[in-house]
């Protein structure tokens, strides 16, 4: 592997398990140094810093709940002090509660638009302060930004329309200081939460040009790229990476 990220420092939210734990695994094979933060399943966060550790750099887990914007903030404190900087910043932690109109709570409205668009901004800013030029921001989308095929996900396609947008307006605040943001869109991906093997997975593929589900390493390899130097003029763009779902 090229160690196109040697010495980087990143911080992953949402990094213990899923297409987060792949993320922080393919950012260490690179050379970058890795924090991750994590809600729940300590040992879960430890065995994925064990596994980054093992390619030979620094890695760290930090609890954090991303709908707490004091608890974000001090990841990327906490990111900053024990790894000396950060350089990279991939937004991955999200959350989906798919529920009819009618049954939805605006309690679960509210949980939503704070862990997938509110913890964003917060952590981008926060983050934004300590990065140099060079310095990269990767959010973690969803094709349902563009495309929402069954009832029930009206909130969070809302959630991931929003980092569209988001990303936009803040090309602009940091493109001046040579800083990139941007989206990484994936389609059904093949994770403990969404496994590959169900009913409902039977349903999805039918829609997609290739009827497969895709696997974190695919997305993780995206977002790999956009951390590193030959994506340095891409900005305020959302890339996606859906097998064919929104073609």
């Amino acid at each position: 592997m090229n160690h196109r990220l040697e010495n980087k420092r990143a911080l992953v939210t949402g990094g213990s398990r899923g297409i987060g734990a792949a993320i922080v695994k393919r950012l260490a094979r690179e050379g970058a140094h890795v924090a991750l933060s994590y809600v729940s399943k300590p040992d879960q966060a430890q065995a994925t810093v064990e596994a980054a550790q093992a390619l030979g750099v620094k890695a760290l887990a930090i609890q954090a709940d991303s709908a707490d914007p004091k608890a974000v903030i001090g990841s990327v404190e906490r990111t900053v002090s024990e790894l000396g900087g950060i350089d990279i910043l991939v937004n991955n932690v999200g959350i989906a509660v798919i529920k009819p109109m009618d049954e939805y709570p605006l309690e679960d409205f509210d949980r939503t638009f704070a862990v997938n668009v509110r913890a964003v901004f917060v952590a981008t800013r926060a983050a934004a302060k300590h990065m140099k030029a060079g310095g990269r921001v990767i959010n973690i989308g969803s094709c349902n930004a563009e495309r929402m095929p069954f009832a029930g996900g009206a909130v969070y396609a809302m959630s991931k329309a929003a980092l569209v947008g988001l990303v936009k307006g803040l090309a602009r605040d940091l493109g001046p200081r040579g800083i990139t943001i941007n989206n990484v869109q994936p389609g059904p991906v093949d994770t403990d939460l969404n496994p590959a093997n169900t009913e409902f997975a039977k349903m999805v593929t039918s829609l997609m040009a290739l009827p497969r589900y895709g696997t974190g390493d695919e997305v993780a390899s995206l977002v790999a790229w956009l951390a590193g130097p030959e994506a340095g003029f891409v900005t305020g763009a959302s890339l996606t990476i859906d097998g064919g779902f929104t073609a």
